[in-house]
C-alpha cells in the first residue's frame, strides 16, 4: 500500500465486468451510497467488447472488505480483484496529469 499523502493508504481493485450502458453507474452508485471516495478510475473494454476492465484507485480506510463483498454481488460485475498502490496502471497514468 502507498500512501496518498494525507496519512491514507490506497489500494487498487480491478473489475472485470459486463460491458453495457449503465454498469459504471451501477459501480459508481455503491460507492457514493456508502460515501466511499474513489481517488482515480480507468475503464476499457477488453477482447471482444463484451466485458471491460475497470481500475479503481480508493483508500483502504478498514471499509473495503466490505466494498469488495458489495460489488461482487452486483448482477454485472463478473470477477473482483484487489492489488497494492504500487501497481502500475495509475503510475503510468500520473504522467498524463502532472502540471506543466
Amino acid at each position: 500500500m502507498e500512501s496518498n499523502g494525507q496519512g491514507r493508504k490506497h489500494q487498487i481493485l480491478e473489475l472485470t465486468v459486463n460491458n453495457h450502458p449503465g454498469v459504471m453507474s451501477h459501480v459508481c452508485g455503491l460507492f457514493s451510497r456508502r460515501v466511499y471516495n474513489m481517488d482515480g478510475i480507468l475503464c476499457l473494454p477488453v477482447g471482444d467488447g463484451l466485458e471491460s476492465r475497470i481500475w479503481l484507485r480508493v483508500d483502504d480506510d478498514g471499509r473495503l472488505d466490505q466494498i469488495v463483498k458489495q460489488l461482487r454481488k452486483l448482477e454485472d460485475v463478473r470477477e473482483v480483484g484487489l492489488h497494492g498502490a504500487d501497481h502500475q496502471i495509475f503510475v503510468r497514468l500520473e504522467d498524463f496529469f502532472q502540471e506543466k
